[in-house]
């Protein structure tokens, strides 16, 4: 088997990040600590690739997404290519399915292109594979996704804001029976979304009941058949609902029309990411809206900037900027009406 950048670190007995630097010539390494590194290179006869020892930059960019069919990580894509091709780089898109597998293939495969850097949006299922390219030496901004305790940037939503104001909304409203459909709670972000809602309800004074969430997959289907038995409940039947995700509020929409339940004069609903979803929905959606430009916008800034110290040798300063959702009022909410 040939030896690894991972074999060279541990017989070396340094990191993969040092070795990495010694081999493209970059970082503040003591001669005592290249010459170890060398050695070591030399005595296992390690082949770095071509690409990595040629030194170039390649003036690329990764992106991993989830799913590049869901509206809004299409729209995020677009402002992410926009601003990177406005800052000369290229962006290579990778839709990982919030698949284990396809992560790890794909992460692989990025760091053997040599891009300059990545941008992950997808839900990483456990923390190895963005620990593994942090101590590659890879640039890497975290967007809408948060890795606790690990040193990289991210740029996200104040999820927890976003599900607080929809419940406020909604109670505002005069609804008193409100009810969440949301993804896999797994999800930090959703989660965040959860807790808001639950404390937007509290804060309101209405009771919160674990009951009054239900979690579905983000496929049409599920989501329809979930609230056709919510609905079906006349006596508990909910006025309003909350959906964590624009996608979701189609199940609604098709349940309610299923059970002759009108939208918005029966059933206010409120939808999260303002994605070009809420406006094409019948009635358009109230919805919770992530800004999606300024995200693509800051995720591309702290990347390219993270790029250029990388290559200096600069140390690493690492931010989490949060930015504000915004309520969008539209058709899909009402006042409650007996």
């Amino acid at each position: 088997m040939k030896p690894t950048i991972y074999d060279v670190a541990s017989k070396a007995n340094v990191s993969i990040s040092t070795v990495s630097k010694v081999l493209n010539g970059t970082g503040s390494i003591s001669e005592k600590t290249k010459k170890r590194v060398w050695d070591v290179i030399e005595e296992l006869n390690y082949q770095p690739s071509l690409v990595s020892s040629a030194k170039k930059a390649m003036k690329t960019i990764g992106l991993l997404i989830p799913d590049v069919s869901n509206p809004f990580m299409a729209e995020i894509t677009r402002v992410i290519e926009d601003n990177g091709r406005k800052k000369g780089f290229n962006v290579m898109i990778c839709s990982t399915d919030n698949d284990f597998t396809k992560e790890e293939e794909y992460i692989s495969m990025l760091k053997q292109k040599y891009v300059d850097g990545m941008i992950v949006a997808t839900g990483l299922q456990n923390n190895r594979a963005i620990q593994e390219l942090i101590e590659s030496d890879m640039p890497v901004v975290m967007l809408s996704r948060e890795v606790p305790f690990l040193p990289v940037h991210a740029v996200l939503v104040d999820d927890f804001q976003g599900g607080y104001e929809a419940a406020v909304h909604l109670s505002n409203l005069g609804h008193k029976k409100i009810f969440m459909i949301a993804e896999n709670l797994n999800n930090p972000t959703i989660k965040q979304r959860v807790n808001g809602f639950k404390e937007g309800l509290q804060v309101s004074g209405i009771p919160f009941d674990e009951k009054s969430v239900s979690y579905s997959s983000l496929d049409l289907e599920d989501s329809k058949q979930l609230c056709l038995k919510v609905l079906e409940n006349v006596e508990e039947r909910p006025t309003a609902i909350f959906v964590s995700t624009e996608l979701l509020a189609f199940g609604v929409l098709q349940a309610a029309r299923i059970l002759d339940i009108q939208v918005p004069n029966q059933l206010s609903l409120v939808g999260f990411d303002n994605s070009i979803l809420a406006k094409l929905s019948n009635p358009q959606l109230t919805t919770i809206a992530q800004p999606v430009e300024e995200m693509g916008a800051k995720a591309i800034e702290l990347l390219v900037k993270e790029i250029t110290n990388n290559k200096e040798g600069k140390n690493k300063v690492m931010q989490r900027v949060i930015l504000s959702p915004l309520l969008i009022i539209r058709e899909s909410t009402l006042p409650f009406s007996k």
